[in-house]
């Protein structure tokens, strides 16, 4: 990328768009953060604001981007709640970021000619009957359950970025996250990294729902952050996986966690959740022919990173 860019981040205070803006600070990038703080975390935007190169907006995107200044190069729409329990706190919430939100972004890099990212998320295949996932595979998602309010609110964003970029000519990318964890997740994020990170330590019986027999693909953020880069170096407006392909059994994956914490521990479970997808991994071969691209870190190395990392923030009431 041509030094130096200016780049606006929504939701760049939540865990993968601080990872964001730290690469591109470090690269001598400009950036703008935009958060207002429903799921992300102010410690996180703290750890930017002396740099010369950070400005943060504290604005809800949903009803616009109060933006000033010079051109923008690119928009990066990363926000939103993310994990079950935030966006079944805020279902409406979620479903205008993902609307409303997406379209106020999508204005603002029309405006200034600037390039656009969407952040979707392989929750856009739902329960998937296809395995694993190819991008091409159009999803298995209940349109009305629980958790309608996040996959739909991303299959919605991408079809009107997707209508953006071929009615108004926006260069625009679309990036599928699959699980992803690293420092900076919430202690209370309620997905399954956090949830056992945080029983292990407290020495805590770690939960598995169901039998635990369905399976996750675990990506360490710091590989996700390598895609997104690549993929803002190419042309491309498909939505393309980004993800680590070694797949786990969430049962295998507790045992994991209490072997490297504390052996002792032992495992409980608990029902499976409504509409929770009972396997999931992404079929990388669009990433690997267009990027380059493939995970390097693993599992065990991305956790011994993120053992001690774990933050304790709660949810606004």
């Amino acid at each position: 990328m041509t030094l130096p860019l200016h780049i606006l981040i929504t939701g760049s205070a939540g865990f993968i768009g601080s990872h964001l803006v730290e690469r591109f600070l470090g690269e001598g990038h400009f950036v703008t953060g935009v958060d207002n703080y429903i799921s992300g975390q102010k410690r996180n935007t703290e750890l930017f604001l002396s740099h010369p190169n950070f400005r943060f907006i504290e604005a809800d995107v949903s009803y616009g981007i109060p933006f000033e200044g010079e051109n923008l190069d690119w928009v990066m729409h990363f926000a939103s709640p993310a994990s079950p329990p935030h966006y079944q706190q805020f279902p409406i919430e979620t479903l205008m970021v993902g609307a409303q939100g997406t379209q106020n972004a999508l204005e603002l890099a029309h405006g200034h000619g600037a390039k656009f990212m969407l952040a979707s998320t392989s929750e856009v295949y739902g329960d998937p009957l296809m395995h694993p996932q190819p991008e091409t595979y159009w999803g298995n998602v209940n349109p009305n359950g629980v958790r309608s309010c996040y996959d739909e609110a991303k299959r919605y964003a991408e079809a009107i970025t997707m209508a953006y970029h071929r009615t108004k000519g926006i260069d625009t990318r679309i990036i599928r996250i699959f699980n992803t964890f690293g420092p900076r997740m919430r202690a209370d994020d309620g997905r399954v990294v956090t949830n056992f990170i945080n029983q292990a330590l407290s020495g805590q019986p770690l939960t598995v729902y169901g039998d635990g027999s369905q399976t996750r693909s675990f990506q360490y953020v710091d590989d996700l952050v390598e895609g997104i880069a690549r993929l803002m170096g190419v042309t491309y407006h498909e939505p393309i996986n980004l993800g680590n392909p070694d797949e786990y059994s969430i049962l295998h994956f507790a045992q994991i966690i209490r072997d490297r914490v504390n052996p002792a521990l032992n495992i409980v479970f608990g029902p499976m959740p409504q509409d929770d997808p009972k396997q999931r991994k992404p079929d990388n071969t669009r990433a690997l022919q267009l990027l380059g691209w493939a995970p390097k870190v693993t599992l065990r190395e991305g956790l011994e990173r993120s053992l001690g990392c774990v933050q304790t923030t709660s949810l606004p009431s």
